[in-house]
């Protein structure tokens, strides 16, 4: 077994020179849940579709990103970031020097690959934003295979929303780091909202600081594909984690929602809660939540939750939870999985109050979803996730009776 020895920070805060047990847990820690992340392509086989991270994913589907060459396409971005939050390109060293995750798979090691660099977003140490850091990046055309590399960070104590939005069509693989500095607050909120035939994968890895609390609004709608995996870890005691997601699977779209928490830190919290609705034939989500929490994670609190609503026949969702504890002394751990359809009795609740059957299977789906949406914090982003749900609603679900 190898062991870190560099500095670790005891109790009181203060740099000791034990060795670093939590890297030592690293090192003997084996799951098939979470691969050994590494930015070297030859780690990262291609997928043959028996592999337990991939046996959910139509892989044929996403042969472009397991095998493509760089291309130079790119996405338009347009951003609206107030001073004194800049956004530049560097290389892929200096993205990788920033910290964060290496890639856990092929699509987002080919990501950093191929790139050609990253971007960098960077809200400074003690900074305030009284507006989000908005960014739409948009895609011309599903023919353009386009790999990106990311990287955000958010200083120590710094107080900020981010909204990255992608829009219109490509064949997307992206690798992003967000990390965050101790004591900062920060709010995410990511939406793939393509059109029809999109294809996007890709990693998005949080590292969350000493007493820094990070929320997270993943909201996934169109695109044929859409394949997402998210990790988190914690780069000292106290951190706290909250993970929210919303997702609407219509008539042979895959949504796919790949999490894993890393507790590698003791005194962390970490909340999970996604919803997806799913509608039409052979529509398909995906949902599977890992949880890992080492040996030194004593005193943490975790819970993953994950709820779909089958709207209609020939939809099917997949959802699986998993706690991997390797330590007893943890405050609270726990998950749940449902899928069903309407509650037959809040819809009776609702139409012996005279409404119509259209009317209250909407409100119904509203409800599951609006507490999802109102963490967001973003108004314009709110609204317009409301009318994107009563779109696709509009599709299935029909629109209430008008009365005179």
């Amino acid at each position: 077994m190898s062991v870190d020895t560099r500095p670790t920070t005891g109790p009181d805060g203060t740099a000791t020179s034990a060795p670093n047990v939590a890297g030592a847990v690293e090192t003997t820690t084996a799951s098939h849940l979470h691969p050994k992340p590494s930015y070297d392509l030859a780690d990262h086989a291609e997928p043959k579709g028996r592999e337990e991270v991939w046996r959910f994913t139509p892989l044929k589907r996403l042969r472009r990103l397991f095998r493509a060459e760089a291309t130079g396409a790119e996405l338009t971005w347009s951003s609206k970031a107030a001073a004194p939050v800049t956004i530049t390109p560097i290389s892929t060293d200096e993205a990788k020097a920033l910290g964060g995750a290496a890639p856990a798979d092929r699509v987002a090691a080919l990501a950093v690959e191929h790139s050609g660099g990253a971007i960098h977003v960077d809200v400074p140490a003690g900074t305030e934003l009284d507006e989000p850091v908005v960014l739409d990046l948009t895609g011309s055309s599903v023919e353009d295979v386009v790999h990106a590399h990311v990287v955000f960070t958010v200083g120590a104590h710094a107080r900020a929303t981010i909204a990255v939005q992608h829009k219109g069509s490509a064949t997307y693989a992206a690798h992003t780091n967000v990390i965050v500095g101790d004591g900062a607050e920060l709010n995410f909120v990511s939406i793939a909202d393509w059109a029809d035939d999109a294809v996007h994968a890709g990693q998005t890895s949080f590292s969350v600081g000493r007493d820094a609390s990070v929320r997270t609004v993943t909201v996934s709608l169109g695109g044929d594909l859409v394949r997402l995996a998210e990790t988190a870890d914690y780069a000292g005691p106290g951190g706290s984690l909250e993970q929210f997601g919303l997702y609407f699977a219509d008539a042979g779209q895959h949504l796919e929602h790949r999490l894993f928490v890393d507790h590698n830190q003791p005194r962390t919290k970490s909340n999970v809660d996604y919803r997806g609705a799913l509608q039409g034939d052979d529509a398909h989500a995906v949902w599977i939540g890992d949880v890992l929490i080492r040996k030194v994670a004593e005193g943490i609190e975790t819970y993953e939750s994950n709820k779909n609503l089958l709207l209609t026949d020939g939809a099917r969702a997949d959802s699986v939870p998993n706690l991997e504890i390797e330590t007893g002394e943890i405050a609270g751990a726990g998950h749940a999985s449902t899928t069903g359809r309407f509650d037959d009795e809040q819809l009776f609740y609702l139409r012996s109050r005279g409404i119509d059957e259209a009317e209250a299977r909407r409100l119904v789906v509203h409800g599951f979803f609006a507490d999802i949406i109102r963490r967001i914090g973003v108004p314009m982003v709110e609204e317009r996730l409301h009318e994107a749900v009563e779109a696709e609603l509009a599709q299935h679900v029909g629109t209430p009776e008008v009365t005179r």
